[in-house]
């Protein structure tokens, strides 16, 4: 593989107080602004020694700024015959229920076996190419062990339609999205609010944390049942504010109430799970993954204005982890 490629620079006094990512496409127009937010949010940025992850970050002049710039891979992804559960579909949008393990675009280490392979063989060349040749269509996502419900738009029109509504979060009452979590403990209030803001963990560029430097966060959440088991693990729903990386993830290991099966933020709660029952163990060890569900989806169709809302049950291994725990 060849290797990354080295730019370096130092901010002027009339760049001084501009945004990192203008600065870098000013200077280096055979890059586009676009590509540099991607490398800022990738952690391949530093200024003055410093790893930044924000694009919006504003430099100080005299400051110096090093971006290392990975060779381009193969950028076109392929249409794959992968079998989708589609639950709604017309000529402008598609609704999947997307099952757990499946990722959802083409990113380093998944070429292939996505989303957007399978959505490329179904649709073929309808889908809105807004998202770029490696996120046709895509205007959310869900990380890839969580299982729920996703809207891909079709054409462009949808495409920016769609991301409007995501954009405002259902502040508008045009975006209805609801969850399901099964997480450690009772939390102390049957229905609570988590503002946090979150950004790439400086430490784990794989991990989010909760820091004040990070972009706002707000999960509501409401308890739906209490589990009678050893570490008192409780059935959430949880609706989204705003739609950071992980979001529901961390904000719930934020409060002390990780995921059940969440690997990445719920290390701490593995002696918990070894106090289950012998058939909530083996239900939550099958699971394998976070016991997070999209399972409600509403939004104003983007071209005919119907509010469209649909919903799907929990999949076979998260029911099977509540008929355990319950029992």
């Amino acid at each position: 593989m060849a290797p990354s490629q080295q730019i370096s620079l130092t901010v002027t006094e009339t760049e001084a107080g501009e945004r990192l990512d203008r600065i870098l496409s000013q200077r280096f127009h055979d890059v586009s602004r676009a590509r540099f937010q991607r490398l800022i949010a990738e952690g391949h940025v530093r200024v003055d020694g410093e790893t930044i992850i924000e694009a919006r970050h504003r430099v100080k002049p005299g400051a110096h700024i090093i971006a290392a710039i990975p060779p381009p891979g193969d950028m076109v992804p392929k249409p794959e015959r992968i079998a989708l559960d589609i639950v709604f579909e017309d000529e402008a949008l598609i609704v999947i229920n997307k099952p757990a393990g499946l990722v959802v675009h083409p990113a380093a280490g998944h070429h292939a076996g996505t989303l957007v392979n399978a959505l490329l063989a179904h649709c073929g060349a309808s889908l809105s190419g807004i998202g770029g040749v490696r996120r046709p269509g895509i205007v959310h996502r869900l990380d890839k062990n969580t299982s729920g419900l996703l809207v891909v738009a079709k054409t462009d029109d949808a495409h920016q339609g769609l991301s409007r509504l995501f954009s405002g979060h259902g502040r508008d009452g045009r975006l209805e999205r609801a969850y399901q979590a099964v997480v450690w403990g009772k939390p102390p209030r049957r229905q609570g609010t988590i503002n946090a803001p979150i950004c790439r963990s400086s430490v784990n560029r794989q991990k989010m944390s909760v820091t004040p430097k990070g972009r706002p966060a707000t999960t509501h959440y409401q308890l739906l049942k209490v589990f009678p088991q050893p570490g008192e693990p409780s059935l959430l729903e949880c609706r989204l504010e705003t739609g950071r990386t992980h979001q529901i993830r961390v904000h719930m290991a934020h409060i002390g109430h990780p995921l059940l099966g969440d690997e990445t933020y719920g290390k701490g709660f593995l002696a918990s799970q070894k106090r289950l029952s012998p058939a909530s163990r083996e239900a939550v060890e099958n699971l394998g993954r976070q016991a997070l569900h999209a399972g409600l989806l509403g939004f104003e169709h983007p071209l005919s204005g119907k509010f469209l809302r649909f919903s799907v049950p929990l999949p076979c291994d998260m029911a099977a982890v509540l008929e355990a725990l319950a029992a």
